[in-house]
């Protein structure tokens, strides 16, 4: 494990700007490694302006800094030269503003989901965040990284609802993108900018979002075949239905094992498999329907007799599991390696097909859950063999699903073994936008300050 002793100067001067009590030194930051690396010192800003104030005593002073949430999506990217400052925003956790009547909320970054759904809960709202460790994530992590889960399908992903962010660059600058309302001057879209750029441009201090009336009754629709191919051709034709899904998630064979779990799926933390567990060799199509009896009738009736209804406890459950699926499966299998794959939705099969041939090829067992009517899935490989996996099986997997994408695909290896990450790419190869990206970075982030060395730019 690589440690950094701090500076007492160091030190001193954070503790001038957050408080003592907000700043914690190695080696007492040993629970906030990233891949064995641990930060030299750990802050807590109470607010952007102390959050700005660290920034830019950090860019004097040539520093690196790794901002974090609730820690849920630090396994990915290359593993860190060094952290000499990890930037938490678990005190920005406040109620901005909300306005039930007009569908809009605000809070600050380090609010986690669950404590910001209890609040939309009062008013029968909620935001269309179903994540792994809702307790833990975060609303700046869920922008920074463009989490998602199977809800994606029925209200888009975070980008479509957040109506505005406000953020501090490197330099110490507190800036926004978006406002308070849906409709916004236009300008330049910083907001959509920082969604997804994993805390390399600036860091995420508060957001406000649309919402939305939470759904009072729920519905699953189970549909089971032997192949992929099956799967699709009914996805098809359910896809031109007059109807609307909130989620259509295809899981395949293995995926039905991890998604058997004993206890709360919504806790991976304290996730184990269902005993015994129920083998399976079917892929399944997922579809969740909400509305009045009549209406979820008429779906029952439309999507006929090749489907089984799931409700209540065991269909909440079953989602809880699925939007927790990547943090399932790394719970239980170290050595795991998840990637996030976008593709086309004609390419599905295609994608699944090379990624289960990969899977076979290098003695790994291959599992996927994701969004059949989007393109966007997790996808697993877990190495079969007792003997430790090298490097070249995760790099070889990872090449040959690459390969098989179309050239508006994308892979990106969310978690792996640190030892394999030095050995192939991360995230993979971009051919159109890295340019740009670059000078992006170098605009906002002269120094690199931000999360140095981790993500592409």
């Amino acid at each position: 494990m690589s440690l950094v002793t701090p500076s007492l100067e160091l030190q001193s001067d954070l503790a001038t700007i957050v408080g003592d009590v907000h700043v914690l030194a190695s080696p007492n930051t040993r629970n906030f490694s990233i891949d064995d690396v641990v930060p030299a010192t750990v802050v807590s800003p109470g607010s952007p302006e102390e959050v700005a104030a660290v920034l830019r005593f950090a860019s004097e002073q040539r520093l690196s800094i790794l901002p974090a949430g609730g820690m849920t999506k630090q396994s990915a990217g290359y593993t860190p030269g060094k952290i000499d400052i990890l930037l938490r925003t678990n005190r920005l956790n406040s109620l901005q503003h909300y306005d039930p009547g007009d569908l809009t909320v605000g809070f600050g970054a380090g609010i986690s989901i669950d404590e910001s759904q209890r609040i939309l809960a009062d008013h029968n709202q909620f935001l269309p965040l179903d994540v792994a460790h809702p307790d833990r994530a975060t609303i700046g992590g869920v922008l920074a990284t463009n989490s998602h889960g199977p809800m994606k399908t029925g209200y888009g992903g975070i980008r479509d609802f957040c109506l505005g962010i406000q953020f501090v660059t490197s330099d110490g600058k507190i800036a926004k993108g978006g406002g308070k309302v849906v409709k916004n001057v236009a300008g330049y879209d910083l907001m959509k900018l920082l969604i997804g750029s994993y805390g390399t441009l600036a860091v995420i201090t508060s957001a406000n979002f649309k919402v939305f009336p939470r759904p009072r009754q729920l519905r699953t629709f189970i549909a089971e075949f032997a192949t992929i191919r099956e799967t699709m051709v009914f996805r098809d034709s359910v896809m031109r239905l007059p109807l609307v899904f909130l989620a259509m998630e295809v899981i395949s064979p293995h995926a039905h094992e991890y998604l058997q779990t004993a206890g709360d799926a919504r806790d991976p933390d304290h996730y184990r498999p269902a005993a015994p567990v129920k083998p399976h060799d079917h892929w399944g199509l997922m579809l969740r329907a909400a509305g009045s009896d009549n209406v979820l009738a008429r779906y029952a009736r439309d999507l006929g007799n090749s489907v089984q209804p799931l409700a209540g406890v065991e269909e909440a459950t079953l989602w809880a599991a699925i939007a927790a699926f990547e943090a399932l499966v790394a719970k239980r299998y170290r050595n795991t390696m998840l990637m996030s794959v976008n593709t086309t939705i004609n390419s599905v099969a295609g994608m699944l097909d090379a990624a289960e041939r990969a899977a076979t090829e290098q003695n790994m067992l291959f599992a996927a859950v994701g969004r059949a009517s989007l393109g966007n899935f997790i996808v697993t490989f877990t190495p079969l063999s007792v003997d430790p996996p090298s490097a070249m099986q995760y790099a070889n997997v990872a090449s040959a699903l690459r390969a098989s994408l179309l050239e508006d695909g994308s892979a990106v290896v969310l978690r792996c073994p640190k030892e394999a990450k030095p050995h192939f790419e991360m995230w993979g190869t971009t051919r159109t936008d890295l340019t740009s990206m670059r000078a992006v970075r170098a605009a906002l982030d002269p120094p690199q300050t931000l999360n140095r060395g981790r993500f592409l730019i």
